[in-house]
């Protein structure tokens, strides 16, 4: 005879206290091709169910300890076990018995003494039922799996395994509407690889590739768990540090720009070693009073850094900082002075400043 596909492999657990109600169960259960297993009482098959869940459980209702209505409620309550079809099996023919234990979680019943050409084709049909619930759930786990991915994917920079500079702008608005709800310092570090053209230059883009993952690498060594860092450009950088003060994050930065010069950035035919620049600021401040300002803070004391000699790191606040801004603004006082003066013959000259790198 041929086996039916819904009885492949099926186990079915029979559960009766007539040992035999059980042997004849068992006996025209495998030969339709299913496995069975037995037990005599509801409690034992509640042990078994939680050890071994089969594929779909045969249960009499008239059983000592526990009936099989409470069987079937304890079984369809637990949600750590799968779906599990229940047939009931029962020699009470009244309505309200039927309506009792479907009420109790019961998929299907059965009256005795049991018809087995309409038991299997019960059998089959919950069986079946069973098969397509399992493949919607395998189709809605694949369907997380596939959502979780292009939501990593859309917030990750694909070369470092850092936020991309889109997820760290929302990061950063919430993450600072959050602290100003709280009241609690927040900073942001804005770092920047120097002189990182001459690797792509000299060595080529992979080479310029490797060293930009193991400096993330250093850089997520350093953070907290509650900490944030991603790709804002290029080989800048960016760092949030909620529940963080000034001082405290230029602490934090002086101790990554150390790593980073100390380290040996290796990749294939060639080993370097590159610094880093860095620029902090931080909330509550007079000077910042809002998010973009904080980040525009930061990035002006990178820029100072760049410009002083870099491998260091600037506060947006500091002496170094403020006296920079000031000879800068001096100097662009007198570039505006010379292109007046210019300008006044008639000629046009461009003035400006040099590259950052």
């Amino acid at each position: 005879m041929e086996i039916p596909r819904e009885a492949e492999a099926a186990c079915i657990l029979i559960v009766d206290d007539h040992e035999d109600n059980v042997e004849l169960l068992r006996a025209r259960l495998e030969s339709w091709g299913y496995r069975t297993e037995t037990a005599g009482d509801g409690e034992q098959a509640l042990e078994q169910v939680n050890r071994t869940a089969p594929d779909l459980i045969l249960l009499d209702v008239m059983m000592p300890k526990l009936d099989g209505i409470e069987v079937a409620r304890r079984i369809k309550g637990n949600a750590q076990l799968p779906f599990i079809p229940i047939i009931m099996q029962t020699a009470l023919d009244a309505t309200e018995n039927k309506v009792e234990g479907l009420e109790a979680g019961a998929d299907d019943y059965i009256t005795k003494p049991i018809d087995f050409a309409e038991l299997k084709a019960r059998l089959n049909s919950m069986l079946r039922i069973k098969r397509l619930q399992e493949e919607l759930e395998e189709r809605e786990r694949q369907l997380l799996e596939a959502n979780e991915r292009l939501r990593y994917m859309s917030q990750t920079d694909g070369l470092t395994g850092l936020d991309n500079r889109r997820h760290l702008e929302e990061r950063i608005d919430e993450m600072f509407e959050h602290a100003k709800r709280l009241n609690e310092p927040f900073a942001c570090v804005m770092c920047d690889l120097d002189r990182f053209k001459s690797v792509n230059d000299t060595y080529g883009h992979q080479a310029g590739d490797a060293v930009l993952k193991q400096f993330a690498k250093i850089l997520r060594n350093e953070l907290r768990q509650i900490d944030r860092a991603g790709r804002y450009g290029g080989e800048e950088f960016m760092l949030l540090l909620p529940g963080t003060v000034l001082d405290a994050a230029v602490t934090f930065a002086e101790r990554v720009r150390k790593q980073v010069e100390s380290h040996t950035f290796t990749f294939e035919g060639a080993s370097i070693c590159r610094t880093a620049s860095f620029g902090v600021s931080a909330w509550p401040h007079p000077r910042v009073k809002h998010c973009d300002g904080l980040v525009r803070a930061a990035d002006d004391a990178l820029y100072v850094a760049k410009e002083t000699g870099r491998n260091r790191v600037i506060r947006f606040d500091g002496d170094e900082f403020n006296e920079h801004q000031a000879e800068k603004r001096s100097d662009e006082s007198r570039r505006v002075a010379v292109r007046e003066s210019v300008e006044s013959f008639g000629i046009s000259a461009e003035l400006g400043d040099g590259p950052r790198g």
